[in-house]
């Protein structure tokens, strides 16, 4: 029998098995994005707008991909993004995420908006990252806090670019919403699906019960059937600088801001004494039109100072992750690609997705001159005219 990941060639391509293999409302939870889709596609073009300078005749025999990242040596400079619910499309979804990163020595943020303990997941992979989605009052903000210390995270990133719930009336149009309600359609579309529903739903019924969001509150939040789920999402619009100045206090690891595009919340992050930031406009999932995170990146660079750098949003080839280095990111997050992958092969995929995209990096790297990925820089790009 024939291994089906020998014909996935790159990221791309796990779309197109993914979306076989899960019902559509799943599908276009983990795919959708948010009203007209300017961001989504903002993110991709932004790539598209440099282009590379090559040096020739370097020897590039023995190229290194391993890359800093808060002080600590991985083996790319590629993680996983945070993808919410993602135990939803794939059976232990987090932990298959966590562990696979994990074995290719690569970042991973485990999200807050999770369908498994985050014990669990740091027990599994050490060292995973947790983003947290602060809930709605300072005790129970500083009972999460240290419920996140108490598993042994020592990264804690503070997702803030969703204040309010985003307009995700696409979701909804393809029968996908929060709380999940049982429907006829719904039921079809498991029926239609069965890899999924056996392979997937009803396994985590069998061995797990019904899923819950496990980590918003240091207690267990509502099941994935409930009308009390909007709430525990939307109840943030009043957070705001001084929340993260008491979780700074509060919190003796690593902190990062992720969600910033404007460098002035960087020059605030840095005065709040973050580790570093991720520039990200949430995979174009929160505000339609907002800038791409290219876009963004070297401002916030500027306006960093010594912090870490890191970049989400629209990630899907070596030749992405090279380029934002080349403007100043320690790091690159990939979300959906990585999601779509354990969906079609577990962990298994995402080893294989992994493995896909750090190898374009280190090809790349050969093409373009660079023996060391560190010594990525502006030289290496061009701004090309407009078309």
């Amino acid at each position: 029998m024939s291994d089906p990941l020998r014909h996935l060639l790159s990221l791309h391509d796990f779309e197109a098995a993914a979306k076989r293999r899960l019902p559509k409302p799943i599908y276009a939870y983990v795919s959708g994005a948010v009203e007209d889709g300017q961001s989504e596609r903002g993110n991709r073009q932004a790539f598209a707008q440099y282009g590379f300078r090559p040096k020739v005749l370097v020897d590039v025999s023995q190229r290194s991909t391993r890359a800093m990242v808060l002080g600590r040596a991985y083996s790319a400079p590629v993680g996983v993004a945070p993808m919410g619910i993602s135990a939803l499309s794939s059976y232990r979804g987090d932990i298959v995420l966590a562990r696979a990163a994990a074995d290719a020595d690569v970042p991973c943020i485990m999200s807050g908006s999770s369908l498994i303990r985050l014990e669990e997941v740091m027990q599994a992979a050490p060292g995973t990252w947790f983003q947290a989605y602060l809930p709605g009052d300072e005790a129970q903000i500083a009972a999460l806090i240290d419920r996140v210390a108490a598993a042994g995270v020592t990264t804690l990133v503070l997702t803030v670019d969703t204040p309010v719930a985003a307009n995700r009336e696409n979701n909804v149009r393809a029968g996908f919403s929060t709380p999940l309600r049982p429907s006829a359609t719904l039921a079809w579309q498991g029926l239609t699906h069965p890899r999924w529903l056996f392979g997937t739903f009803l396994r985590t019924l069998w061995r797990h019960g019904m899923p819950h969001f496990e980590n918003n509150y240091a207690t267990r939040g509502a099941p994935i059937l409930s009308a009390n789920v909007l709430r525990d999402f939307s109840d943030r619009g009043h957070l705001n600088w001084q929340h993260v100045a008491a979780i700074r206090r509060r919190w003796k690891g690593q902190m990062v801001i992720k969600g910033i595009l404007h460098p002035d919340d960087a020059r605030t992050a840095r005065a709040q004494g973050m580790d570093g930031v991720i520039v990200s406009n949430h995979g174009g999932r929160q505000l339609d039109g907002s800038m791409s995170p290219l876009q963004a990146l070297p401002a916030v660079v500027d306006a960093a100072g010594g912090m870490d750098v890191m970049l989400d949003s629209g990630v899907r080839r070596g030749s992405d992750v090279l380029k934002a280095m080349a403007l100043g990111a320690r790091c690159v997050f990939v979300g959906r690609p990585f999601n779509y992958a354990a969906a079609v092969a577990g962990q298994r995929g995402v080893a294989h997705a992994i493995g896909l995209i750090v190898e374009e990096v280190r090809r790349n790297m050969g093409l373009l001159g660079v023996v060391d990925v560190k010594a990525v820089s502006a030289d290496c790009i061009v701004r090309l005219p407009a078309a």
